[in-house]
C-alpha cells in the first residue's frame, strides 16, 4: 500500500513549538512523499494536532521548517497555503445551503460562477451526495455533514488535505464507513493527506504511514504493519493493540532469536528489537490476539519452550471472540483474545498458552 518516493513532498525539519515554557513538539523531523495517506497518531497533548496547525499556518513554528513541494510555508499567510482542512465540528456555514458551504474556498479564489457549479457538482458527485445543493447542514445526518467537510476541503484541489480527527464525533458504524469513504476517496484524488487522530483503528486501517507521537517527540514511523509488529519501546506496545508485558532475563542468541526466562522459570524463544547480551533485564511483548490456548488436557507434551499454563479466572463473550484473562502459575495475568471454540471454555478451565517466537517481541524496560 505504501506510496513512499523521493524526494518527500512535505517536510518538517528539526520542528520545535513551545508555549511559554511548555514544549509541545520538540525537534520532530516527517517525510510525508506524494499523494500519501500519513497520520499522526498519539493520546492527547503529545503534539499532533500542534504539528497539524502548524503546517495549516495556524500557529508558527518555534524553530524549524516546514516546505511543501520545496517551499517553505513557515510565513506564507493561511489563505495562500492551497490546503485543504477538515475538523472535528465540521465547521460548516448553518445559515449558508450546501452549495454555498462547498463553495466557499472557491469564491476566495475569485472562480467564475460556471466554473464554481461545476466544481461543486464533481465535489459532491465524489462524496456521493450529488442533489444537496439546496439543502441546509441541519437537513443532513452528521454522516453526511462530514461529507460536506470533505467535499469543501477538496474542491480547491489543494495540495494537502489536513484532517484533524475529523470522525470522533460519529457513531462506530459511521466512523468505520467513514474511515473507508476517505480512504477510498484519498486513493481516487491523489492529495497528499495528514491524519490526526487518537485512534488506532483509525490509524492502522486508513494509513500508508503511520506516525506515533508522545510528549511532542516521535517515537517511531512506519506502515501500520511495522509499528503494530515491529514496535521499538513500551509506549508503542501498550498504545497499539491489546499487550502483555512478561519481564524476563537474556540468556543467549539462538538462531535469530534470543532465549529469556521468566523469574519462575519458564523460557522463551523471542524476537529481539535491537541487541541484547546474556543477562540483560527485558520485556517480552505479545499481543493477546497472537496467543494460542486450549485445554490443559489437550496439550501434547513438548519442549517446554513458549508454553505457558493456568486457569481462566474471567471472560468476556465478544461474538465471535472472546476475551479471557488467565492466570498463571506464577500468578501473573495473561489477556487472550481467541476466536470462540466450537466447545467453549469457561471460568476455572485450566489451560495451555502457546507462543510463537516471532510474536514474542523483546525491548528493552
Amino acid at each position: 500500500m505504501t506510496k513512499e518516493k523521493d524526494p518527500a513532498f512535505v517536510e518538517f525539519r528539526g520542528i520545535v513549538k513551545r508555549f511559554g515554557d511548555v514544549v509541545a513538539v520538540n525537534n520532530v523531523d516527517i517525510d510525508i512523499a506524494e499523494g500519501s495517506l500519513v497520520t499522526l497518531l498519539g493520546p492527547s497533548g503529545c503534539g499532533k494536532t500542534t504539528l497539524l496547525r502548524m503546517i495549516a499556518g495556524l500557529e508558527t513554528p518555534t524553530e524549524g521548517n516546514i516546505t511543501i513541494g520545496g517551499k517553505r510555508i513557515n510565513d506564507i499567510p493561511i489563505h495562500k497555503r492551497n490546503l485543504g482542512m477538515i475538523f472535528q465540528n465540521y465547521a460548516l456555514f448553518p445559515h449558508k445551503t450546501i452549495f454555498d458551504n462547498v463553495a466557499f474556498g472557491l469564491k476566495y479564489r475569485g472562480v467564475s460562477k460556471d466554473v464554481m457549479r461545476e466544481k461543486v457538482h464533481k465535489a459532491l458527485e465524489l462524496v456521493r451526495l450529488p442533489g444537496v445543493e439546496n439543502r441546509k447542514p441541519s437537513q443532513l445526518s452528521g454522516g453526511q455533514q462530514q461529507r460536506i467537510a470533505l467535499a469543501r476541503a477538496i474542491v480547491i484541489e489543494p495540495d494537502v488535505l489536513l484532517m484533524d480527527e475529523p470522525l470522533s464525533a460519529l457513531d462506530e458504524n459511521l466512523r468505520e464507513e467513514m474511515r473507508r469513504e476517505i480512504t477510498n476517496l484519498q486513493e481516487e484524488i491523489g492529495v497528499t493527506t495528514i491524519f490526526v487522530t487518537h485512534d488506532q483503528r483509525e490509524a492502522l486501517s486508513m494509513s500508508d504511514k503511520v506516525i506515533v507521537m508522545k510528549d511532542g517527540v516521535k517515537q517511531q514511523e512506519g506502515s501500520p504493519e511495522e509499528v503494530y509488529n515491529k514496535f521499538t519501546n513500551h509506549f508503542i506496545a501498550d498504545f497499539l493493540g491489546h499487550p502483555n508485558f512478561l519481564q524476563v532475563t537474556v540468556d543467549e542468541e539462538q538462531d535469530g532469536h534470543v532465549v529469556v526466562h521468566l523469574e519462575s522459570g519458564e523460557k522463551f524463544l523471542a524476537t529481539p528489537s535491537t541487541e541484547f547480551k546474556p543477562g540483560d533485564k527485558a520485556e517480552v511483548v505479545v499481543r493477546a490476539q497472537k496467543l494460542t490456548m486450549g485445554p490443559k488436557a489437550e496439550f501434547e507434551q513438548k519442549e517446554r519452550m513458549n508454553y505457558l499454563f493456568g486457569k481462566i479466572r474471567d471472560m468476556s463473550y465478544m461474538g465471535g471472540e472472546a476475551s479471557y484473562y488467565v492466570e498463571l502459575e506464577n500468578k501473573s495475568v495473561l489477556h487472550v483474545i481467541s476466536l470462540v471454540r466450537r466447545d467453549p471454555l469457561h471460568r476455572n478451565d485450566e489451560v495451555y498458552i502457546s507462543i510463537e517466537p516471532q510474536d514474542c517481541r523483546l525491548i528493552k524496560t
